[in-house]
C-alpha cells in the first residue's frame, strides 16, 4: 500500500508525469540476434514537481515500456519524489527472479519478465534527478558519494553493413562504412579510438565464422598492442566446444584485462568452459549480461563459478542503487563488475556515468553504444555529451547534469510517429535485408 499523502504539499511533490516516445537513427549493426533496425526506440520520462523542477530519465523504447510507465501514473502523480521509490519497492523484484530472467533468447528490453525492473529504474532515475536538482547536488553524491570523477568506457565494435541508419530522406551519413572483415574492423577500431580516446576494445561477435572473429581479435592485438585490453561477445552463439577452441586460440589476445562474454549459453556450459580452460592454464574470465541478469542468478553462479565478471545495467537491474548493491556483492565474492550498454542517448549515458562514479567496485571499462548514435538525434541541451580520453566527466552540476532540449525531443517524437517500428526486432531486419529464411539459431557454431 502506498504511503503517499497528497493532502499536504511538499516542494518535491510530483504534479505531472510526461512520457515521450522517440526514435533515433541506428546503423545496420550485426549481432547473433540479427540486424539492427534503421531506428532505435527510446522512452524519455519527465516528472515535474509542484515547484517547477523536472527530473528526467531515458529507458527502453516502444509501446510496451511506455504502457508500463503509464500504468504507474496514479502512483507517481501526487507522490513525494523522496518517498515514491520506497512505495514502488515491489517493482524491484520484477515478475521473475531466476532462469526466466535470462536474456539469452530475447534482445535487451524485450523480455516481459523484466518490465517491472526496467520501469522502476526509469522512475528511480527521474526521481533522483529531480531531488538532485532540488537540493543542488549531483545524483552520484546523493546515492553515496562519488569515488571517481571520470568514468572510463570501451570502444564497442560491431560488424555492420553499409549505411548510417535512418530511412528515406532521413538516411544518415555512414561514418564507419561497411565492416564485415577483420581488416575493416581494425579500421573501425582505429577511427573510434582516435576520435574518442578509448583505451580498451569490445568486439560484438557471433556474426561471422568464429575463425574470422578470432582473426579479427588477432589483428586488433597487432594494431593496438598487448597493453590494450580486448574483449569478445558473441551473445551465446557458440557451442561449448567452439567456445573452448576460441578460448585457447585467444589466450594471449584476451589476457591483460580481457574476457569472454557469453560465449555459450547457460551457467552449466559456462562453468565447464571455465574449468576446462583453467585446467589448461588459461585464466580468461567469463563475463555475462545474458546468463546473469538478476540477484537470483548469483547463488547458482557462485556455486558453479560460471561467470567471473558481471555486466550490470541499471535499466534491468532495477536501478542505480541496486547496481551499487550488486557491486558490493561482487567485491565480497571476488567477481569483477562492468556495465552493459544498449542503443542510447545522452540522458542514459549520464545515468550510467553517475552510478558508475558512485560504485567503488567497478573493475572494467563500461560499454557504450554512444558513438553509434547521431548528433542530429541528441536530446540534451548543448548537444552530445563529450567523451574525452575514453571517459565521461561527472561534474558538480545538480542531478544528472543534463537537461532536455525540447526542440530536439519534439523531433524525436516526430521521427517515432513517422517510422513503422514499435519494438526491436533484429530477426525481421535480417529477413528483410540479408536472408528471407534467417532464424536465430543457438548455438550457431
Amino acid at each position: 500500500m502506498s504511503r503517499q499523502n497528497t493532502d499536504s504539499k511538499t516542494p518535491m511533490q510530483i504534479k505531472d508525469l510526461r512520457i515521450h516516445s522517440i526514435a533515433m537513427a541506428d546503423p545496420p549493426l550485426r549481432s547473433s540476434y540479427g540486424l539492427h533496425q534503421p531506428y532505435a526506440l527510446r522512452n524519455v520520462v519527465e516528472i515535474e514537481s509542484i515547484d517547477g523542477i523536472t527530473g528526467i530519465a531515458e529507458t527502453y523504447g516502444g509501446d510496451n515500456p511506455r504502457a508500463a510507465l503509464e500504468n504507474l501514473r496514479g502512483q507517481i502523480v501526487g507522490a513525494d519524489a523522496m518517498r515514491l521509490l520506497g512505495d514502488l519497492q515491489p517493482l524491484v523484484h520484477g515478475e521473475g527472479g531466476g532462469s526466466e530472467r535470462s536474456q539469452v533468447n530475447l534482445v535487451p528490453g524485450e523480455n516481459p519478465l523484466d518490465t517491472s525492473a526496467r520501469t522502476y529504474a526509469a522512475v528511480e532515475t527521474a526521481c533522483l534527478d529531480l531531488v538532485g536538482k532540488s537540493v543542488g547536488k549531483p545524483v552520484c553524491d546523493l546515492i553515496g558519494g562519488r569515488v571517481r570523477d571520470k568514468v572510463s568506457f570501451s570502444a564497442y565494435l560491431f560488424y555492420k553493413h553499409g549505411g548510417g541508419g535512418g530511412e528515406g530522406a532521413d538516411a544518415r551519413p555512414d561514418e564507419y562504412g561497411e565492416c564485415l572483415t577483420p581488416e575493416s574492423m581494425v579500421r573501425q577500431a582505429r577511427q573510434m579510438a582516435d576520435q574518442y580516446g578509448f583505451q580498451s576494445i569490445k568486439l560484438k561477435a557471433g556474426v561471422l565464422d568464429p575463425g574470422q572473429e578470432v582473426e579479427t581479435l588477432r589483428q586488433l592485438r597487432q594494431e593496438f598492442g598487448g597493453e590494450f585490453p580486448l574483449r569478445i561477445d558473441p551473445n551465446s552463439a557458440w557451442k561449448l566446444e567452439t567456445s573452448l577452441e576460441v578460448g585457447r586460440a585467444l589466450k594471449e589476445e584476451l589476457s591483460n584485462g580481457g574476457y569472454l562474454e557469453d560465449p555459450c549459453a547457460g551457467l552449466d556450459d559456462l562453468a565447464t568452459l571455465r574449468q576446462q580452460l583453467l585446467s589448461e592454464g588459461i585464466d580468461t574470465p567469463n563475463a555475462s549480461n545474458v546468463a546473469v541478469t538478476s540477484f537470483a542468478h548469483l547463488p547458482e553462479n557462485l556455486h558453479k563459478d560460471a561467470v567471473q565478471v558481471i555486466l550490470c545495467d541499471h535499466h534491468y537491474w532495477s536501478g542505480m542503487r541496486q547496481v551499487q548493491h550488486l557491486g558490493k556483492i561482487c567485491q565480497v565474492f571476488g567477481m569483477g563488475l562492468s556495465m552493459h550498454s544498449n542503443s542510447h542517448l545522452g540522458v542514459s549515458l549520464m545515468a550510467m556515468s553517475h552510478v558508475a562514479a558512485a560504485t567503488p567496485h567497478l573493475t572494467y571499462d563500461c560499454d557504450t553504444h554512444y558513438p553509434w548514435q547521431s548528433a542530429d538525434d541528441e536530446i540534451v541541451e548543448g548537444g552530445r555529451v563529450p567523451i574525452v580520453g575514453g571517459c565521461i566527466e561527472v561534474t558538480d552540476k545538480p542531478g544528472l547534469g543534463v537537461t532536455l532540449d525540447h526542440d530536439q525531443l519534439a523531433r524525436g517524437r516526430e521521427r517515432y510517429d513517422k517510422c513503422p517500428y514499435r519494438k526491436r526486432d533484429d530477426t525481421a531486419q535480417m529477413r528483410k535485408h540479408v536472408d528471407p529464411a534467417w532464424e536465430r539459431i543457438l548455438p550457431r557454431w
